[in-house]
């Protein structure tokens, strides 16, 4: 049941996001059709870049709210 530290297995398996994610999935086509480089300059003006912690990515923040909403993720 237990294995002991010689028999360990070291292997490793390399795996992309990309092949993950089926070429025909909703979240591609949805990534092909809409240009969301607008939303950074949308927002710039309310993040600091001198005072106070990093900020996430406003781009990441909004395209999880936008998953969550087409998922129905609350």
């Amino acid at each position: 049941m237990f294995q002991s530290k010689t028999e360990r297995q070291n292997e490793f398996e390399m795996v992309a996001i990309e092949e993950l994610v089926p070429e025909d999935h909703l979240l591609r086509k949805i990534d092909q059709c809409i240009d969301f480089s607008f939303i950074p300059e949308k927002v710039r003006p309310y993040y600091s870049e001198d005072n106070g912690r990093p900020s996430l990515d406003p781009l990441v923040l909004f395209k999880m709210m936008f998953i969550g909403y087409i998922y129905g993720v609350r």
